[in-house]
Formats: C-alpha cells, sequence, structure tokens
C-alpha cells in the first residue's frame, strides 16, 4: 500500500475507533452520573466503583496507545476488524458495568458478581487482544517492551480464572486493586509520552 494511502487511512480507523470508545465512557460516566443523581436506586458498592475508575483508564488508555498504529505501513481488513474488535470488547466490559436497572439485584455490586464470568471473560480476552494489537504496530513498538509489559498476559489471565470461579468480595477487590495498581504503572513506565 503506498504510504500516503496508509497515512490517509489512519486517521478514519482512529475516528472509528474512537467513537466506540467514546460510547464506552459515555456508558460508564452515565451511570457515575446516574448513580449521583439518585444514590438509592441501588446499593452503591466500592468493588463496582473501582472497576467503572478501572475501565475508564482503560478505555483512555486504549485510545491514547492506538496511536501508535500511525506507524502501520500496509492496511488490510483484517487489521482494521481487529483494531474494531478489540474497541468493541473493551466497549462491552463498559457495558457490563453499567446496567440499565438494578432492581432485580440487591445492588450494583451484587450485579457485578452475579455477571462476573461475562466480565471476566471479555476482560481475559483484552490481554490476549493486547499482545496481538502490540504485535501490528511492528518490532519498534514490541521492542520498547520488557518481562513487566508481557508478564501482563498470564498473571491477568490467571487472575481473570480466579475472578470468574469465585465470587468472593476480597479476593474481587483485590484482583480490581491490583489491575488499576498495574495501569498506574504501565502509565508511568512506558505510557506518559508517545515516542
Amino acid at each position: 500500500m503506498d504510504p500516503a494511502i496508509s497515512a490517509e487511512l489512519f486517521p478514519h480507523v482512529r475516528i472509528v475507533m474512537g467513537t466506540v470508545i467514546g460510547l464506552g465512557i459515555t456508558r460508564l460516566l452515565m451511570t457515575v452520573a446516574g448513580i449521583i443523581q439518585h444514590p438509592h436506586r441501588g446499593k452503591i458498592s466500592a468493588l463496582h466503583m473501582l472497576w467503572i475508575g478501572s475501565m475508564l483508564l482503560e478505555l483512555v488508555l486504549f485510545w491514547w496507545w492506538e496511536f501508535a498504529l500511525h506507524r502501520v505501513e500496509i492496511w488490510n481488513f483484517g487489521i482494521v476488524l481487529f483494531i474494531l474488535t478489540y474497541a468493541i470488547t473493551l466497549f462491552l466490559i463498559a457495558a457490563l458495568l453499567s446496567p440499565d436497572s438494578v432492581s432485580e439485584y440487591k445492588g450494583y455490586e451484587d450485579f457485578f458478581l452475579k455477571r462476573r464470568h461475562w466480565f471476566f471473560g471479555l476482560l481475559g480476552a483484552t490481554f490476549i487482544l493486547d499482545t496481538i494489537d502490540t504485535l501490528i504496530k511492528g518490532q519498534a513498538h514490541w521492542s520498547r517492551f520488557d518481562w513487566s509489559y508481557f508478564g501482563q498476559v498470564p498473571v491477568g489471565l490467571a487472575l481473570c480464572i480466579f475472578a470468574w470461579r469465585y465470587a468472593d468480595r476480597r479476593l474481587h477487590l483485590s484482583i480490581v486493586g491490583v489491575h488499576i495498581t498495574y495501569q498506574l504503572f504501565l502509565i508511568f513506565r512506558f505510557f506518559t509520552t508517545i515516542s
């Protein structure tokens, strides 16, 4: 593909991807706004709110690190479909944290724990999608990272399996704490600037 055409295609892909990510961010922010407006509609949960914060950060990080796609010289439908699938997966995670109603449940935490299989299945998939995404961006991008980045795949998948299997609140609070800590580590270690 002509580099000029590739350079023209990237903004279009980024706009569609950004739209999907924006919908996820909107969904999470609307849930937070709904909780503020109607605090007694559903029992508020620290676990649920921590995951909302973590996923807001994840969506912003995804938008930020996808800027590295501007280096991709050869675009094909498979790459575009993959990027959109990754963005849609993140949107679905956000949607699982943003129920239309929790009236059938004891509150947001009960809803979250009863939907944890979907949530952690999709979250586990993002660790694999992220590895493929890093490969698509090329060797120069891949070589920026070390074990602390690539270790997230086996560790993240293991934590998702534990969270998928067990509904223990303390376990889930620990996992979201590890997730947020690791996100902050990644930001300060790799993603404070675009190189």
